[in-house]
């Protein structure tokens, strides 16, 4: 089922409306965010008329969700974004998330000499083809990069990165992503095997062998795929 585009844009205000009176958007660009990225167009195609319940939604068969727009914006308030960073993600999936972040970095409504830009790993061909398409589709091709990938390993060629965001659970942070971090910089990842005991960690990187590590809450994701991935 499809709704017009007003009908849409009501409903997404009301969402983000109802996660600012939670307390979970704390801050004015991670709600601007939320309220410019059409999540409609980045869920899987059956799934539009539930786009903008606080759920994660699965994408096709593929195994995969794009994550709970509550959990986007808990992350992306976790990573302290600004405009002008070099964001790695870890799980492209249907692209929304970078979406959303590209939109704090490199903001539509600015110049595009003060934007930064995301780079982002999907390990399924799939879903890196869906993802670009409906990036491309809402205008952020040009601020998010897709690649395929084992996103455990990074991109060490476009290193190092201010932030980086992985959306699937990890038994460990895996050792490449943190040598590709910047000192200042953090991690946002859920650690654990299981679905159901899984931890969100903030990794700050304090020197070139030093980090600060703090455990946000109990979280549930998809696990990470590839050589340091829970399955």
């Amino acid at each position: 089922m499809s709704f017009s585009n007003d009908v849409y844009i009501e409903l997404r205000n009301k969402l983000v409306d109802l996660l600012k009176e939670e307390g979970i958007i704390k801050s004015e660009k991670v709600e601007r965010a939320l309220r410019t990225v059409p999540r409609h167009e980045f869920v899987w195609p059956t799934m539009r008329d539930k786009a903008y319940y606080d759920m994660p939604l699965p994408l096709g068969n593929t195994g995969q969700t794009i994550s709970a727009p509550h959990m986007v914006a808990i992350m992306n308030e976790l990573l302290e974004l600004d405009k002008g960073l070099k964001i790695l993600e870890v799980g492209t999936g249907s692209g929304y998330h970078a979406a959303t972040i590209a939109e704090i970095v490199a903001p539509s409504n600015e110049s595009e000499n003060c934007w930064g830009i995301v780079y982002s790993i999907e390990y399924l061909e799939e879903l890196a083809d869906f993802a670009r398409s409906n990036l491309k589709r809402t205008g952020y091709s040009n601020r998010v990069h897709v690649v395929i990938g084992d996103g455990g390993l990074g991109l060490p060629e476009y290193s190092p990165f201010d932030r980086i965001l992985v959306t699937a659970a990890s038994p460990t942070i895996p050792p490449p992503l943190k040598q590709q971090l910047k000192v200042g910089g953090r991690i946002v990842i859920p650690i654990g095997t299981h679905l159901f005991s899984q931890e969100l960690v903030v990794l700050e990187k304090k020197s070139g062998k030093e980090f600060d590590e703090k455990r946000w809450g109990g979280v549930a994701f998809v696990p990470l795929l590839g050589k340091f991935g829970g399955i």
